[in-house]
């Protein structure tokens, strides 16, 4: 916040030789309530320092602070509070906003610099769920952040597409495949291929052992392994190009676990000369002993490598293709001691780029306070979510807006909207109960509110007759406009908070609070009154559309322009 550093100058000046600008500033509070004033300056840290009380300390300071974005500085008990000057900072923060447009919130700051995201990355041969939902939306929405950041964003889609699972499906084709049923409806019927192995394979337990073999088969390129494998894969990545086009998710890499197997016997050998492999049963692993890790699995005693093996010659093959600033994984919380040991061994292997791996955890998604299961059948299918999400937004559009043109495409955007913001309006790190009802009410914290929310904002500008440019912006002084104002004057600050913590959360959690404190404001003022503050009151609006429309952008949601 700008005025977060001209309050520090200001104290700062009288502070000369006992408080940092930097600390003074790491202290500035935001006041509880507004009649308090826009930014508190707590004194306690300050009593031992100039062996007074604070209250006193603070009654020296609001005599001696003066700043020209300042209406008055008051001392409030152990407190400095500063009142912005209102019409000063809504006339530069509305200026501001219209000139940047689009780019409001930009930064520069990873300039020059590759950053590598790996999300989605489903795995083949299996419908495309909402548990696989998190990765895909937090990782697009961060690879959207670093790009608002200044950075070269490489999307990569590591696909599951090998291991033991494909020895597991091709017996199951084999006992139980029906062709015809697996080329009308590919993956529903390799689904349940899938879920049936797991069952038998309780009762009959050398189900595994074959699962084995035909993955080994596989490794070795026996043909007729190779042939289902490519099929499997094939009709998997046409059902997910399906899902990524509805969500509006593109990639720059599709490069999977298999393209990792001709390189990997050369990771293990460059471990091996850097003395970090040992033997264990037959087994190469590497030791993590110091780092109170287990050791990391390399090389199975019958020759399979692991995904451990992969994702290590993954990272090395990324950093010697990208020279990446940042690689960052989005995967579930539940793979964190993978993701440790991987950074561990690259560590102990002295590859100096491995401080810049980083694993991004979520939660799950929960149904019924359950977690979804491929294996037990216990699945909901994202295709179907979204045609229902879809249905039901076009429902609602009928009863609020049965006059409204483009339904069709204004649904689509809505129900994918609210699935998405769902998603990201929750901390990552949380598990995310489902529920379709919840996401797509029109009140409350949900994407269809905020959506409306720019709606009705656009329909205000298109009643207008105001010109689009800055000369007539006078600034706001009133009650109402006030706290949309220093909403707006935020977000390039939100946009950083929630880079630096992986958390397209700070967003969505904004873009609530600036739709209701701009539907507070438009319940309340004449937006349209011709007087002399019309221009800037217009301004406003065509501000809050530029900050709501970005905002959702980042997100991964579209805004519609009418509901």
């Amino acid at each position: 916040m700008k005025y977060v550093n001209d309050f520090s100058v200001a104290i700062a000046e009288q502070l000369e030789g006992v408080l940092s600008e930097e600390d003074i500033k790491s202290i500035i509070e935001v006041p509880k309530f507004d009649q308090q004033g826009d930014l508190a300056f707590p004194c306690f840290v300050l009593a031992k320092k100039l062996k007074r009380s604070p209250v006193e300390i603070a009654q020296q300071l609001a005599d001696q602070v003066h700043y020209p974005g300042f209406e008055k500085v008051v001392a409030d008990g152990p407190y400095v509070n500063g009142f912005l000057n209102k019409q000063m900072v809504s006339r530069d923060v509305l200026t501001t906003v219209m000139t940047q447009d689009e780019e409001y919130g930009s930064y520069d700051f990873g300039k020059d610099h590759n950053i590598v995201i790996d999300f989605s990355s489903p795995n083949i041969a299996k419908p495309f769920s909402m548990g696989h939902l998190r990765s895909t939306v937090i990782g697009n929405s961060l690879a959207k952040i670093a790009d608002k950041c200044g950075y070269s964003v490489v999307k990569v889609n590591h696909l599951g597409d090998w291991g033991t699972q494909f020895g597991k499906l091709i017996v199951a084709y084999k006992l139980w495949g029906d062709d015809d049923k697996i080329q009308a409806d590919p993956i529903k019927e390799l689904l349940e291929l899938y879920v049936k192995f797991h069952e038998e394979a309780e009762k009959y337990h050398e189900l595994e052992s074959k699962a084995r073999e035909w993955f080994s088969k596989l490794e070795a390129g026996d043909k007729e392994a190779l042939n289902l494998w490519e099929w499997f894969k094939g009709e998997s990545l046409k059902e997910f190009s399906k899902i990524y086009q509805l969500l509006n998710v593109e990639f720059d890499s599709y490069q999977g676990e298999a393209f990792y197997n001709d390189l990997m016997d050369e990771t293990i050998e460059k471990l091996h000369q850097n003395g970090l492999v040992t033997t264990s049963e037959g087994a190469e692993v590497v030791n993590l002993d110091e780092y109170q890790l287990p050791p990391c699995l390399l090389r199975k005693s019958d020759g399979a490598t692991l995904y451990a093996t992969r994702d290590l010659t993954a990272a090395m093959y990324r950093y010697k293709t990208y020279q990446f600033e940042k690689s960052i994984y989005v995967v579930g919380h539940e793979q964190s001691l993978h993701f440790n040991q991987l950074k561990s061994v690259l560590e102990k292997g002295e590859y100096s780029w491995a401080e810049k791996l980083t694993h991004v955890p979520f939660g799950f998604i929960l149904k019924d306070g359950k977690k979804m299961s491929t294996r037990k059948g216990k699945v909901v299918l994202l295709e179907q979510v979204i045609e229902d999400a879809i249905r039901m937004a076009k429902e609602n559009i009928e009863d609020k807006n049965s006059n409204l043109q483009d339904k069709d495409e204004v649904a689509k955007m809505v129900g994918i909207g609210a699935i998405i913001f769902h998603d990201l309006k929750n901390e990552r790190t949380s598990n995310v109960e489902f529920s379709l009802d919840d996401m797509l009410r029109f009140e409350g914290s949900t994407g269809p509110y905020v959506q409306y929310t720019h709606a009705r904002a656009k329909s205000i500008l298109r009643k207008s007759e105001v010109k689009s440019d800055t000369s007539g912006i006078e600034g706001l002084t009133d009650d109402y406009s006030w706290p949309v104002i220093k909403s707006i004057e935020k977000f390039p600050q939100i946009i950083v908070k929630a880079f630096e913590y992986y958390e397209p959360s700070q967003i969505a959690k904004y873009l609530i609070d600036l739709s209701r404190d701009f539907n507070k404001y438009y319940a309340n003022v004449k937006i349209l009154n011709d007087d002399e503050q019309l221009e800037s009151r217009i301004a406003l609006v065509r501000s809050v559309t530029i900050v709501l429309k970005e905002g959702l952008r980042l997100l991964g949601i579209k805004a519609p322009d009418n509901m």
